[in-house]
């Protein structure tokens, strides 16, 4: 029986090539992002073309209402659920609200995909072995989180934002791993390494340039097909079955941030979360 992974941001970049390398596979796919038509037509693309299941859901992530519309939609349609992918991210070069009224890089980044993991967490109990993979950068390395402005900031950074949110998503996946020990479900986090996309290319064409150039010149510049090799490997590896709680890069553990690995902080975290989505988990 084919496996079921859902996907977010898998209009464009890492979140589209990990969907067409899973179909490669025959993985049935569920896809979100905020494009409907070219969501609906990659979506209609892998169906014809690798006879799987497909289907895709317009979804804002950073939009708490968005996220829980998808989530009653898929528990409506789907019976279980083997993969979660929480890929879409973004980042801004001025300060930008969600429609909830939170800093659209945190909210986007993280706060989505905390509350769409933790509404359909049954669905991937029902699953006979889940994976939730977790989509970070290493520009989460020698960040802190402040706790105190990262979702109402009095002073923004870009660079700032951007870093602690992924750094958010190290945290919240370590944090989860250590909630779900004993349970059929294991999670994981990333870094896919610099990669052309167009993240950042809504702020304009020079930052996103700098940030291909930046590593062009490291000769580290990576295509969406390539950044999406980890991410392919975590959802159906073998070698992973059981493995939680880890950062990969090149589809091998390595060291995240030792900010990272601060128990308290990543705590501190989830209770902020909860508080901001209005909800307790767990």
């Amino acid at each position: 029986m084919n496996k079921l992974c859902l996907i977010t941001g898998a209009t464009s970049g890492i979140g589209k090539a990990t969907a067409i390398e899973l179909a490669k596979l025959g993985f049935n796919l569920i896809l979100t992002g905020r494009n409907k038509i070219k969501g609906k037509d990659i979506s209609d693309l892998l169906v014809k073309k690798y006879k799987i299941k497909s289907d895709f859901y317009k979804c804002d992530i950073s939009s708490f209402k968005d996220v829980s519309s998808l989530v009653e939609i898929v528990k409506s349609k789907y019976d279980h659920l083997d993969v979660l992918i929480n890929n879409a991210g973004s980042r801004f070069s001025d300060y930008k609200k969600s429609v909830d009224g939170i800093e659209l890089t945190f909210a986007t980044n993280h706060l989505g995909h905390f509350l769409l993991t933790n509404l359909i967490l049954d669905l991937l109990n029902k699953s006979v072995s889940a994976r939730i993979i977790n989509v970070s950068s290493s520009s989460h390395s020698g960040k802190k989180i402040n706790f105190d402005e990262i979702a109402f900031p009095k002073n923004y950074n870009r660079r700032e934002a951007y870093g602690q949110s992924k750094l958010a998503n190290v945290l919240f996946t370590y944090e989860l791993a250590r909630r779900l020990k004993g349970t059929n479900i294991t999670v994981n986090t990333l870094d896919p390494g610099g990669v052309a996309t167009n993240i950042g290319k809504n702020d304009g064409l020079i930052p996103w340039a700098k940030h291909l150039v930046y590593y062009l010149l490291k000769r580290q510049l990576l295509t969406p097909k390539q950044g999406a090799r980890t991410s392919v490997h975590l959802a159906l590896s073998d070698s992973v079955e059981g493995i939680s709680g880890k950062y990969f890069y090149q589809q091998k553990v390595i060291k995240s941030s030792d900010e990272s690995y601060d128990m308290f902080n990543a705590k501190q975290l989830w209770e902020l979360s909860e508080r901001l989505c209005g909800i307790k988990f767990l």
